[in-house]
């Protein structure tokens, strides 16, 4: 592995987002003595079980340490003192040239081993929500301890206020009307209990109402727990789309422009404004059926429409996350870009940063939509 240190491990450790970094140390801080931890790892070398994986906008020097052309890689990060993430860390990226030495020399581990399959199926997301990537895993016959699938701190911080105003209509029926609504606030203990995934004893008469087994209602929880996360990521994404839109059509590439790129920046352009637009609704439509099941169990008194739709959940992850996580990589990488004392774009760079916009949308409209929702 690589001997440049990676510096602001600790700010990255704070302030990271889920849908970008999966801290498998901090994993390991919190759940290392669990049993499940043990019995069922995301990775099976222990350094990679300890490592901070994340989605890394690959800066210009960077670019050419792989065969194909891409902006975003999967970055493996292995902090130098584990105990003080400030001495930073040595790093390698999933795929890059020299792949297959790097993880025989690093780790001991060959092309068919499992942990090099994991890491496969991580390159191949837009991001590492852990709804994603854990319905990408169990398709693919890997089944890592729940603990695996936490958001990070500072998202959990972010999505607080949210998730409060959205469960408010739930309080009564999950508590149940003789509720002591004078001790602590039941919205604030009830967001507690979902954002950190220990449902307890106080919520179990929600799991009743729904008629769903004790494991059963676990999983419901974290299906929950994963709908509302989307639901504010698209919030977020939509209050961000506008502005990196408006800076995509004024934008002009430096030097030379000849009339055959102005016509293809004017098309890809158009192109890209498109499918972003259609894969923000195409998201909105798969979040209208949730609200709709929580709607029909908090205002008309069926319960089996939630109770059904948390069970059905896991199969629209899978697109929503696909879908929201291309639209995030796009305001990431074009704010990264366009930043104060970036060098500005040539045309080629342009046009390749677009065609990659263009690819990273393609196929996340809303045509299925309407069949998946059905």
């Amino acid at each position: 592995m690589t001997d440049r240190a990676v510096r602001n491990l600790a700010n990255l450790k704070k302030s990271a987002s889920t849908a970008r970094v999966l801290n498998l140390l901090r994993v390991w801080d919190e759940h290392g003595a669990t049993d499940g931890w043990k019995a069922a790892p995301m990775f099976r070398h222990p350094s990679l079980n300890r490592a901070l994986i994340l989605k890394h906008r690959l800066r210009r020097d960077e670019v050419d340490r792989f065969r194909v052309r891409r902006h975003v890689a999967t970055k493996i990060i292995l902090p130098i003192d584990r105990g003080d993430l400030r001495i930073g860390g040595r790093y390698g990226f999933v795929d890059e040239i020299g792949y297959d030495r790097l993880m025989e020399e690093t780790f001991g581990i060959g092309p068919s081993h499992p942990d090099r399959q994991v890491l496969a199926l991580m390159d191949e997301l837009p991001g590492l929500d852990p709804f994603l990537l854990r319905e990408q895993l169990r398709r693919h016959g890997f089944a890592p301890d729940p603990c695996y699938f936490n958001l990070t701190e500072a998202d959990l911080s972010r999505m607080t206020e949210f998730v409060s105003e959205e469960i408010r209509p739930l309080v009564d029926l999950s508590l149940g009307p003789d509720a002591d609504l004078t001790a602590e606030n039941p919205v604030s203990r009830l967001t507690g209990k979902i954002m950190s995934f220990t449902p307890g004893e106080d919520m179990s008469s929600l799991g009743a109402t729904l008629q769903l087994d004790p494991q059963e209602y676990e999983e419901g929880v974290f299906c929950w727990k994963g709908f509302l996360y989307y639901k504010w990521s698209l919030q977020t994404v939509i209050g961000d789309i506008g502005g990196v839109l408006d800076s995509v059509r004024r934008a002009k590439p430096y030097g030379r422009l000849d009339p055959e790129q102005s016509i293809a920046i004017e098309r890809v352009r158009e192109v890209v404004e498109r499918r972003i637009i259609l894969t923000c609704e195409s998201a909105s439509d798969m979040l209208k059926v949730y609200d709709e099941a929580f709607v029909a169990m908090t205002q008309q008194g069926d319960p089996s429409r939630f109770r059904d739709f948390l069970r059905d959940a896991p199969l629209l992850f899978a697109r929503l996350g696909e879908r929201l996580g291309a639209v995030q990589h796009i305001v990431s990488f074009w704010r990264f870009r366009t930043a104060s004392g970036k060098p500005r774009l040539t045309p080629e760079e342009f046009l390749d940063l677009l065609a990659d916009f263009e690819v990273s949308l393609s196929g996340r409209e809303r045509a299925d939509v309407v069949a998946l929702a059905a």
